[in-house]
């Protein structure tokens, strides 16, 4: 159609051109008619973009079209009603351009004028501007949709906008803006209104109501607030009333007047240590029973209401409008008074017989336990003897070379980090059988030490054993110490030294452990540590291998081992 117009004006230009300015009949008449299609209010929007009524670009009412353009829209191109770039663009006699629902709108609303210079017109004297059209629907611009960096003709926006991954749409439940391609995601996992199933009941409801049904819902699991027990809520009620064990209940004599209350776990506790309280309550309560005292409302009997005061029971039914009527009633309340009175005497004594012989199995299970706790103690003391045994039996079995594993290595270093005192003893163990008995200890020196800050420093210290009356003293021999290189190479880190008969260290114990030991302060550097695989699962592993003096075959080199070279700190020391 626009084509179409385009010849036809094109022709009628010339025509005018060539003909003294004035159309023919059949020129005109061809104008008038493709004018009247084209400014008919039945116009169809698919003859720019397509049928689809719910398009960007055909969106009514037809204003201009309020998209993003690249570069920006030149002035000529922008209705100056609606201020957006032409849509279907109208040219007046006078020369100005307008959206066509913009000027029709203004010429009905405001009169016939047009906006620009307010001279008179009216729709017969508007006709389309075709060329502007077509270049507008030329220029470039931008996809609507946040996200989306696509740039497009005019003409191509809409068949863009309906494939664009960015494009969106609200959902029909929350009415939340979502991306078209994560609509279907959205719907079934992230919409806070989409319809879920409690697992428990299998009731529906929407999600966003999701915390109140698990506060209602009767088959859901919660704890006991009294015993932490996990139960559904239904059973809940039922087992707090009954069973739970540390659930508050009113003891068993609350309707005699006690008004303890306490754990229900605690109630036989606290029957048999307050029995004679209970029996006053009782005996309290049957007395004022017998003097026709009010008893209390739990107990209260029909007939009992026409008795005000102690003297009106004693003396007899009182006077006044209950007359012979009152009087009967009196009577039967007096004699139900006295068979109730009855009962509870009865009563009291089973209880009474039930509270001794409760008394009697409380006494027994008592010893019971003191018996069963004697044995219990008495087991662990043997139980502590054969694991020292046992440990005394594998110290015999070194035969003068111990590996000693400290574990949670990590953790040592981390206290010595901050400064903490880090001492270690390693399990005893002996020379031989018969042997001396020995064991090390560790020292992590902590940063602020001086003169040996952050080394490991590593003693031999002197045991009481089961051999010393048959031993020599003072304690004479070759001690080599090594921590070991758990890696491929075996690159041990070692140190000999060899034992100085008159330090304190190598005579024979008094003690369990002699107080002095003898070693290396700064026996190997924290950092050395990383140099090799000292350090392997978190385990420091300390070897030490002891020859006697007059065992020449002990003193033997080690495999792997680096003796401390001339340039390292000095030897051992009694410390």
């Amino acid at each position: 159609m626009a084509a179409f117009y385009d010849s036809e004006q094109d022709s009628l230009e010339a025509e005018r051109s060539g003909g003294g300015g004035e159309l023919s009949s059949c020129a005109m008449a061809m104008l008038e008619k493709e004018r009247e299609s084209l400014l008919s209010p039945s116009e169809s929007s698919g003859t720019l973009f397509g049928s689809t009524p719910t398009s960007l670009l055909t969106a009514a009412p037809l204003q201009g079209y309020d998209v993003e353009f690249d570069p920006p829209l030149e002035s000529k191109y922008e209705c100056p009603i609606c201020l957006m770039a032409l849509r279907n663009a109208i040219q007046t006699p006078c020369g100005h351009r307008f959206c066509k629902h913009c000027i029709q709108k203004s010429i009905r609303d405001t009169g016939q004028r047009c906006p620009v210079d307010n001279e008179m017109l009216s729709e017969e004297q508007l006709f389309p501007d075709n060329f502007a059209k077509r270049e507008i629907l030329s220029l470039t611009v931008r996809c609507p949709n946040a996200g989306c960096k696509h740039k497009m003709e005019l003409r191509h926006l809409e068949t863009h906008v309906g494939q664009c991954p960015f494009a969106t749409l609200l959902c029909p439940r929350c009415q939340q803006a979502v991306l078209k391609s994560s609509l279907e995601e959205h719907a079934t996992l992230q919409c806070l209104r989409r319809l879920v199933s409690c697992p428990d009941c299998v009731a529906s409801f929407v999600y966003e109501e999701q915390q109140l049904h698990e506060l209602q819902c009767p088959f859901a699991n919660v704890k006991c607030q009294y015993c932490g027990l996990e139960l559904i809520r239904d059973q809940m009620e039922s087992h707090c009333d009954t069973d739970c064990p540390k659930a508050p209940i009113a003891c068993t004599f609350s309707t005699f007047g006690c008004q303890e209350r306490m754990q229900r776990h605690n109630l036989a506790q606290h029957t048999q240590e307050f029995t004679q309280m209970h029996m006053r309550y009782m005996a309290e309560f049957v007395r004022s029973m017998s003097l026709g005292e009010t008893a209390p409302k739990s107990l209260w009997l029909p007939g009992a209401s026409c008795s005000s005061s102690e003297d009106q029971g004693a003396a007899g039914p009182p006077p006044g409008p209950c007359g012979p009527r009152g009087s009967s009633m009196w009577s039967g309340a007096s004699g139900t008074a006295s068979s109730q009175s009855s009962e509870v005497s009865q009563t009291l004594r089973e209880m009474d017989g039930r509270l001794v012989t409760q008394d009697h199995q409380l006494r027994e299970l008592v010893i019971g336990k003191e018996t069963q706790g004697g044995q219990l103690a008495e087991m662990r003391r043997r139980v502590a003897v054969l694991e020292e045994t046992v440990k005394e039996l594998e110290a015999q079995q070194c035969q003068g070379i111990f590996v000693w594993r400290l574990r949670g290595f990590s953790a040592l270093l981390r206290n010595q980090e901050q400064g903490v005192a880090v001492v270690e003893h390693s399990p005893c163990f002996y020379t031989g059988r018969p042997g001396y008995k020995l064991c090390l200890r560790l020292h992590l020196q902590a940063p602020s030490a001086p003169r040996c800050s952050n080394f490991i420093s590593l003693f031999v210290h002197t045991m009481q054993g089961v051999y010393d009356a048959q031993l020599s003293w003072p304690f004479q021999g070759t001690i080599r110490l090594a921590v070991l290189d758990q890696g491929a190479e075996g690159q041990h880190h070692t140190e000999e030294m060899d034992t100085k008969p008159d330090l304190q260290a190598f005579q024979r114990p008094t003690i369990a452990r002699n107080p002095k030991g003898f070693g290396y302060v700064t026996f190997l550097h924290l950092n050395q540590l990383q140099q090799r695989a000292y350090v392997k699962d978190d385990t420091l592993m300390v070897r030490c291998e002891v020859g006697l003096r007059f065992d020449a075959a002990l003193r033997r080199e080690g495999a792997g081992m680096t003796p401390r070279g001339p340039e390292d700190p000095p030897g051992p020391r009694d410390v």
